[in-house]
């Protein structure tokens, strides 16, 4: 492992260098970058379809595959990243105090950061974006599984790097199937780590959020509610509901259960659960709602409440009011995103003001939890953790801070 060791000295020295390097410079990489994948959008099809070919998994094929349309995807994400203003170097706040210190908090880099992911080649381009952008240094880590989409485009990063004189080594991409590296990457290497950014599946977020001895910034589920309010709009709800659970099954921000007023179980209810099965949606239901449907459904069992499908399948429960909504979340929530479909403001504000969730909504689809919906230019990932950041990682997530205190010749008094 000397040469994952490599890696984190290389990055250490790296941070140093482009902890000075002017912001224009930066800018211009990204350009860059932008002008090479578009020169090598062939080459890059052709090394993905080599990943497609050997993939077993067939179930991430869409998380998988770059066509000329989501390579555009990829381009338009950087350009958004690159109009952001430089996020290191701002006054958070100042003040002057009775001491007369003048102090000022100040965003800076993180420093260097370890991004462990799974099968979205995507997610490669954006981070090195994300992190050059914040100034800071990046380790990627990518799946097997899309190892030659991955070493194409974090190479063509590494060339823009280069042309622009910046030292290539602040975007490194490890080309090593080995999956002990893995562990390694958590157990040794928190003196050039200073933190470490699963996206992945369930099984990958819980071995980084156990075995890792550097701060982690994610989430391990995304177990998103709504909750369907007695007073609320049956089109709107329909339409929002079925963004929702339908639009993409597989993303972190799909709805997984909904929760019902049973006040309305026998109306604007019933349509909403007619409509997703319409959709071709199977669902799990409790008895009460099941045996208003004369029991053509499943049982939902304690397991459907814990369950992230990310698929065409949805849980459903009914409850007597916004507090038992919140309450089932409290208890099976993850803390992702969870949404509000009401008019009543009383019920909506109590919602929003107690459910844990990092992404709290009102008649909106959870479907909009990402970073570049946010006008964030795009994300390293989404936290759910309590301290922040929290919700989409985006540019300005990727910073922190230190107090700048200035004063003429000042003393402590004895």
């Amino acid at each position: 492992m000397k040469n994952i060791l490599q890696l984190g000295i290389k990055s250490k020295k790296a941070f140093e260098s482009l902890k000075n390097t002017n912001h224009k410079k930066i800018n211009k990489v990204l350009d860059d970058y932008i002008t090479l994948i578009k020169a090598n959008e062939k080459k890059i099809i052709e090394e993905n379809l080599k990943d497609v070919k050997n993939l077993k998994r067939k179930n991430i094929l869409d998380r998988l595959i770059l066509d000329s349309s989501k390579i555009k995807g990829i381009i338009n994400s950087i350009k958004e990243i690159k109009k952001f203003s430089n996020p290191i170097g701002r006054t958070l706040e100042s003040w002057t105090g009775k001491n007369k210190l003048k102090i000022k908090r100040v965003t800076t880099p993180i420093g260097i950061i370890g991004v462990i992911y799974e099968s979205r080649p995507n997610v490669t381009a954006d981070v090195a974006a994300l992190c050059l952008k914040s100034s800071n240094c990046v380790i990627l880590r990518g799946g097997s599984e899309a190892f030659n989409s991955n070493k194409v485009l974090s190479g063509l990063f590494r060339k823009s790097l280069k042309k622009n004189k910046i030292d290539i080594n602040c975007v490194q991409f490890i080309e090593n199937k080995n999956k002990k590296i893995v562990d390694f990457l958590l157990s040794k290497m928190n003196k050039y780590i200073d933190v470490i950014v699963p996206r992945g599946g369930k099984g990958l977020v819980a071995k980084v959020q156990k075995f890792s001895n550097v701060h982690v910034i994610g989430h391990l589920e995304g177990i998103c509610h709504i909750y369907l309010d007695q007073d609320c709009n049956l089109n709107n709800a329909i339409k929002v509901i079925l963004n929702a659970k339908m639009r993409r099954t597989s993303i972190c921000g799909a709805l997984e259960t909904l929760l019902i007023n049973e006040k309305i179980l026998a109306t604007k209810g019933s349509k909403v659960i007619e409509a997703l099965v319409n959709n071709n949606c199977e669902i799990v239901v409790d008895k009460k709602i099941n045996k208003l449907f004369n029991n053509n459904f499943k049982d939902a069992k304690e397991i459907d409440w814990k369950t992230e499908y990310l698929d065409t399948k949805l849980s459903i429960k009914s409850v007597k009011n916004v507090r038992e909504a919140v309450a089932h979340i409290l208890k099976y929530g993850t803390m992702h995103t969870d949404c509000i479909i009401s008019k009543n403001k009383r019920n909506t504000d109590f919602f929003l003001n107690n459910v844990n969730s990092s992404i709290a909504m009102h008649n909106v689809s959870t479907q909009f939890a990402d970073g570049g919906e946010f006008g964030f230019g795009g994300e390293i990932g989404i936290s759910t953790n309590k301290l922040p950041p929290r919700g989409p990682v985006g540019l300005n997530q990727l910073t922190s801070y230190k107090y700048i205190v200035k004063g003429n010749s000042i003393i402590r008094p004895k």
